[in-house]
């Protein structure tokens, strides 16, 4: 089998379908078990690793190369290889796999399709929640266990007081479903999925309505206006003002910030929905922005910290001190619920408000036909921002605008 340098122009120029009518593969000349195979039938052209595991020979399916760039399917090659080198048999009968086997298998199929910290929780939550259970093969963990374990974990949880711990003992039980699912795929005799058992004890988890009230909406802006720290005030402005989900805003860099067009271009791989943000900055954001990056700092963080993740992050405290001088209890989530119900109020489209706060547009029809362009959406972005700031008693008229914020 050929062996080539594999570069992206390299992988285009591969011919798909092969002359010869039978699939080739084209080996990488720098890791030794990777490559392209391409079809002799189709179009089709697929990342592969290869690898012998105690006297077997494996193949395992990275993704599409109209899908992944090589620079992705070369680390997700490289961790498949690892595990492989490890003695995890991606193919071996799965009743006999651990939950930790089944687990790292797991992360490593669908690598390319999980954002990364979606795996870095989903592995933490199983990892930590359920421990005792990561060396028992999967088929020696019964209906009896995940029920009891859904149970227990709630109350731990509840225990502690930060919260009920429903919604926590509901997704980790969940989890485990899928890894098992996923072993039942590659075996079918494993059984019947043990986390039937809670098909009708699932905790009822309501969605909260918890928000800035409008007549509450001055004595809360006062409150952020006053707090010492101007990275946690500007922070909490910009979700009130913009609806950013928390770590959108929490991990905005300044490369994202385009002052020219006034626009903050957040990437799909930062966004929850997986899709490309382009927010228009209104004049107050615009002023926000511009104040902050007076300050100097040399992060590359609009809002910097002093902890290893380098920006904010749960601004729990701040929040906590705004309900000793409000009475307003309210977190990040709760800001963004807010700015959504004034910008409902405003009487923009609903496609411009799923827009500027990037929900999906495609739920019918006629949404997944309509392109938004900036200046249109500016436009709502405005008025929405106008009716906040009227909202919050601030003086659109008053000049030094960016001295007041700063």
């Amino acid at each position: 089998m050929p062996k080539i340098k594999l570069t992206e122009r390299s992988v285009e120029k591969l011919r798909a379908p092969d002359p010869s009518g039978k699939q080739q593969l084209f080996w990488d000349a720098e890791i030794k078990g990777f490559g392209v195979l391409v079809s002799g039938v189709t179009n089709a052209k697929t990342f592969i690793v290869q690898r012998a595991i105690k006297g077997n020979t494996r193949r395992v399916t990275v993704g599409a190369t109209n899908v992944l760039t090589l620079a992705a399917a070369r680390t997700e090659a490289e961790r498949i290889l690892g595990n492989f080198y490890r003695g995890i048999d991606p193919k071996a009968r799965s009743g006999n796999m651990t939950l930790r086997t089944c687990l790292d298998a797991y992360l490593t199929a669908r690598g390319p399709t999980l954002k990364e910290k979606t795996a870095h929780d989903f592995r933490v939550g199983v990892e930590r929640h359920l421990e005792s259970w990561l060396d028992l093969p999967l088929r020696d963990i019964t209906g009896d266990m995940v029920e009891a374990r859904h149970r227990s974990l709630q109350q731990e949880i509840a225990a502690r007081g930060r919260h009920a711990g429903k919604g926590t003992a509901n997704l980790v039980l969940g989890n485990f479903g899928t890894l098992w699912g996923f072993a039942a795929e590659r075996d079918p005799d494993l059984g019947t999925n043990p986390v039937q058992r809670l098909k009708r004890q699932w905790f009822p988890i309501h969605r909260r309505e918890t928000l800035v009230k409008a007549d509450d909406l001055p004595k809360f802006y006062s409150a952020v206006m006053a707090l010492e720290s101007s990275v946690q005030r500007d922070y909490l402005l910009l979700l009130l003002f913009t609806g950013l989900r928390r770590t959108e805003a929490a991990t905005l860099t300044w490369d994202a910030v385009d002052f020219a067009n006034r626009v903050v271009r957040i990437s799909a791989q930062r966004t929850k929905s997986g899709r490309r943000l382009d927010l228009p900055m209104t004049t107050l954001i615009h002023d926000l922005f511009v104040a902050r990056r007076a300050v100097g700092d040399a992060s590359k963080y609009l809002f910097p910290g002093v902890g290893k993740a380098g920006h904010v992050v749960a601004p729990r405290a701040t929040f906590a001190e705004i309900a000793a001088k409000t009475g307003i209890a309210v977190g990040c989530h709760d800001l963004r619920r807010t700015f959504i119900t004034v910008a409902e109020s405003c009487d923009i489209s609903p496609i411009a408000l799923k827009a500027l706060v990037n929900h999906s547009v495609g739920g019918d029809i006629t949404g997944g036909y309509v392109v938004m362009s900036i200046e249109r959406l500016r436009q709502a972005a405005e008025r929405v921002g106008a009716r906040m700031m009227a909202l919050c008693g601030i003086d659109a008229t008053a000049p030094a605008n960016v001295a007041r914020l700063r």
